[in-house]
């Protein structure tokens, strides 16, 4: 048994300004301090420790489609995110035909059981479809459809608790009986690719959705008169809007305004594999017709872009980390501190980008 401690100029805890250190023993954080540290510390520098990134969304890594990987690609995303300073994330199956779901639900629950400790823990699976409504984006529009609690309910005999989120539209769930089903069963329901109306996202909301996904994307436009999803997702409390921060999805002042508009914002990444039909351009990853299919700036990056909008670093570590942990009912990961998971990344205060990553304790190179 050995133990690592890393000392820093802070640790995102109470005040990321303060000098601390971590103890980190067998994967598990022992100790977390302030001032001075153990002698035998490594000594780190001018940077802040902060949990690692729990990832909502997330597609694909490089030229890994989660939809479609086998146990290497798995180990090779893993193995990347863990580089990104992600320790855990959600494997994001878009909408496809309903006969299809359960072969990459399998080999998400294999590469689940088999993670290794130098790569991203992959919880669980979030269904981004194929209950969407009229703001299909990139989806097509011959695979969606209305809910159908039945299918659901069969996934979650042959899967268990693999599902952890899905993305629906409300107009797509007529009487709201999907969002309620899985609400009801530990479900983390989203509302996205949808032209709700206010009412309709505050209906869906009552019912137990909690999330909006990628807020700006694949929604109506917020009016003053109407101001849909857009304005739900930033009044109403019930409601955490998830943002995809690589500045191509989402222009510098609507994150601003996002983030100053409520406390509980989410970074995720939305990245997807390139190669094929799907071609990285101009930092994000575009459809043959120009279309945006999702990002390819993973969370650490996400991190850096926001910190240097001039969102406070301890705001937007939450956002990537505690916010997307919290979501998911987890009390062990996105917080410092004893007998949480020794997944840690250490941060430029200043630019609030990568200068290090820990998974399970090790140093990730």
């Amino acid at each position: 048994m050995s133990t690592t401690v890393l000392a820093a100029a802070g640790v995102c805890t109470r005040d990321a300004s303060t000098p601390g250190w971590v103890a980190m023993t067998d994967g598990v954080i022992d100790a977390v301090g302030v001032g001075g540290a153990p002698g035998d510390a490594t000594e780190l520098g001018n940077v802040v420790l902060a949990p690692a990134f729990v990832d909502l969304q997330l597609n694909g890594v490089d030229d890994v489609d989660l939809v479609s990987a086998d146990p290497d690609g798995w180990r090779r995303a893993g193995r990347e995110l863990a580089r990104h300073g992600v320790g855990a994330y959600l494997a994001t199956l878009v909408s496809a035909p309903l006969d299809s779901y359960d072969a990459p639900l399998a080999a998400l629950a294999a590469a689940r059981g088999t993670c290794e400790p130098d790569a991203a823990q992959p919880l669980g699976a979030h269904l981004e479809g194929p209950f969407l409504g009229r703001a299909p984006g990139a989806h097509p529009p011959e695979l969606l459809r209305p809910v159908d609690v039945e299918w659901l309910a069969a996934r979650w005999r042959a899967h268990g608790d693999l599902v952890r989120m899905v993305t629906l539209a409300p107009e797509a769930d007529p009487g709201l009986l999907g969002t309620r089903w899985l609400t009801a069963r530990g479900v983390l329901v989203a509302l996205g690719h949808s032209q709700a109306t206010e009412f309709e996202a505050h209906a869906a909301a009552a019912a137990g959705a909690r999330v909006v996904t990628h807020l700006f994307n694949a929604m109506s436009p917020f009016h003053h008169r109407e101001v849909g999803l857009v304005g739900a997702a930033l009044d109403d409390e019930r409601l955490t809007p998830t943002l995809i921060a690589d500045l191509v999805h989402v222009g510098p002042t609507a994150i601003r305004v996002a983030f100053a508009a409520t406390p509980t914002v989410a970074l995720v990444s939305d990245a997807v594999a390139t190669g094929g039909s799907i071609r990285e351009v101009d930092g994000a990853a575009r459809l043959a017709d120009g279309h945006l299919a999702g990002a390819t700036v993973l969370l650490d990056g996400a991190v850096a872009n926001v910190v240097q909008l001039g969102i406070p670093l301890e705001r937007a570590v939450a956002a990537a980390s505690t916010v997307p942990a919290a979501l998911l009912g987890l009390t062990d990961r996105g917080r410092i501190g004893a007998g949480a998971p020794a997944d840690v990344v250490a941060l430029d205060p200043r630019a609030g980008t990568l200068r290090g990553a820990w998974i399970a304790g090790e140093r990730i190179s």
